[in-house]
């Protein structure tokens, strides 16, 4: 059953176009039936659903004893969704958590460097991101984070996909957790979306497509 933020985040995400369903050609060469787009939440209040629902989550992993210091956003889309958690966070649980971002091109005058926001260096990072495919931004951002010395914990998503990656029979999430040894976390995943599917009667089809998809190129196991 989903709970109130999730279903919450999946009415913005339709509404704001965010979630779309038809034929979608992945960074992986597979043809999806449905297609997760962050950047597609660009107005107040549709980017702010997003932020508390990520918030949510944080919020709960951090009463389960795991330890963030500090919350890490990659360039492009993760500039605005880690500064907009950060204030979720703050207002919503009253946790206020240090951000940083990184530029795609290092600034050689002012400040300097590729890193924008709060030092990261020595502490435990929560890496944020919208959806995982192959997992190569997050592998970049933790080369990043190596970079300046900092402790990658963590990596939380938006959604997901819980589908193989090559060969492997785990998923993107899942590999990366095994390779960098983090905790994942996700605001949904494909259980949750198919959940959400038939409870609405216009997602009838979509949902038929998404499980057929699914038995094709599902992961066996899912790290949360």
């Amino acid at each position: 059953m989903l709970s109130v933020y999730q279903t919450q985040f999946l009415d913005a995400a339709m509404a704001m176009k965010a979630l779309k369903f038809g034929e979608f050609t992945l960074k992986s060469g597979r043809t999806s039936p449905y297609f997760f787009n962050a950047g597609a939440f660009c107005d107040g209040q549709s980017l702010s659903t997003m932020a508390q629902s990520y918030a949510h989550v944080i919020a709960e992993t951090l009463a389960q004893g795991h330890q963030i210091e500090a919350l890490f956003g990659p360039a492009y889309k993760g500039i605005p969704l880690v500064s907009a958690i950060a204030t979720a966070l703050y207002q919503q649980h009253n946790i206020n958590l240090p951000w940083a971002f990184n530029r795609k091109e290092a600034k050689d005058h002012g400040e300097g460097g590729i890193m924008v926001g709060s030092q990261v260096t020595g502490k435990k990072v929560l890496i944020v991101d919208d959806v995982l495919t192959a997992g190569t931004a997050v592998r970049e951002s933790l080369t990043l984070l190596a970079n300046e010395q900092a402790h990658p914990v963590g990596l939380i998503v938006a959604l997901d996909r819980q589908e193989t990656v090559g060969d492997s029979s785990l998923s993107a999430l899942s590999l990366i957790a095994q390779e960098a040894n983090l905790f994942t976390r996700a605001i949904i995943n494909l259980d949750d979306l198919l959940s959400y599917a038939s409870h609405h009667q216009e997602l009838a089809h979509a949902s038929t497509k998404i499980q057929q998809y699914r038995e094709q190129y599902g992961a066996s196991i899912s790290v949360q």
